[in-house]
C-alpha cells in the first residue's frame, strides 16, 4: 500500500468516527517528533501494538479486501497482566475480512454504527477445514445458530460473540453505508493467533511516497 493512500484512509476513518462521536485517545494524534520524545512512557503502547492499523490483506485493493482497525487496549501474554483488549473497526459497504479464526482468541464484534455489519461463520475441522455443521452462536447473549456457511447480519447496537475455531468473515452490508465496529476480546495477538483460510498478508507493505500522517502499529519498530 502507498503511504498516501494509507494516510488517505486514515483522515477518512478520523472524519467518520467524529461523526459518530466516538474520540480516539491524546496519543493517537502523536507525531514522530512525539512519539520519540514518549518513547519510554508510553511503551505500553508500542510493547502492545496499540494504535493504527490499516491493511489490504495483501489484495491491492483496500476497498475489496481490507480493514481498518484500531486498537485501544491490549494487553501481552505472560508479560503484563491486563488479559483483555478492544479495538474500533471501519467497514465499508462489501469490503470484505477473509475467513479466518483465532486459536487463542474469544471476541465480540459489535456493531457500534452507520450500516449492517454481515457476517459468514464455519465451524472448523481439526485440520483447518471448514466443518459442514451448524454453527451454535450468541447474539447479544441470546443463543442461537446458523448452517454451515451462513449469515448473521448486526444492525446498529447487536452483537456476536465469536469463540476460537469459529470461522468468520464479515463486510458491510450492500446499500446501508459504512459501519462502526467494536472489538471486545481477550488478549489480541495478531502475529501468532489468526488461521486464514486462505495465505493471506497481515500487514501491509508500505511504498513511502510520503511521510506517515500517524505511525502504524507496524510501523513503530521501523520508525522508533
Amino acid at each position: 500500500m502507498k503511504r498516501s493512500e494509507i494516510n488517505r484512509i486514515i483522515r477518512d476513518a478520523k472524519t467518520f468516527m467524529a461523526s459518530k462521536q466516538f474520540i480516539l485517545p491524546p496519543w493517537a494524534y502523536w507525531s514522530i517528533a512525539d512519539w520519540k520524545k514518549n518513547r519510554d512512557i508510553a511503551s505500553e503502547v508500542t510493547e502492545n501494538f496499540l494504535g493504527w492499523d490499516i491493511t489490504d490483506f495483501g489484495s491491492g485493493d483496500f476497498l475489496r479486501r481490507g480493514l481498518f482497525l484500531f486498537t485501544l487496549r491490549n494487553g501481552k501474554y505472560k508479560v503484563d497482566k491486563k488479559p483483555y483488549s478492544e479495538k474500533v473497526m471501519i467497514v465499508e459497504e462489501n469490503q470484505e475480512t477473509p475467513m479466518h479464526y483465532h486459536w487463542s482468541k474469544m471476541e465480540d464484534i459489535i456493531c457500534r454504527g452507520g450500516g449492517n455489519l454481515v457476517i459468514e461463520l464455519y465451524n472448523s475441522t481439526d485440520d483447518g477445514k471448514f466443518d459442514d455443521t451448524p454453527v451454535i452462536f450468541r447474539k447479544d447473549g441470546v443463543r442461537s445458530s446458523v448452517e454451515a456457511g451462513g449469515k448473521v447480519i448486526l444492525t446498529p447496537g447487536e452483537s456476536i460473540c465469536l469463540e476460537q475455531g469459529m470461522y468468520h468473515r464479515f463486510y458491510g452490508e450492500p446499500d446501508k453505508g459504512t459501519v462502526l465496529v467494536g472489538e471486545v476480546s481477550a488478549v489480541n495477538d495478531d502475529a501468532n493467533d489468526n488461521c486464514f483460510y486462505e495465505p493471506v498478508g497481515r500487514f501491509p507493505v508500505v511504498d513511502e511516497d510520503e511521510e506517515p500522517l500517524h505511525l502504524l502499529v507496524s510501523d513503530y519498530r521501523i520508525f522508533l
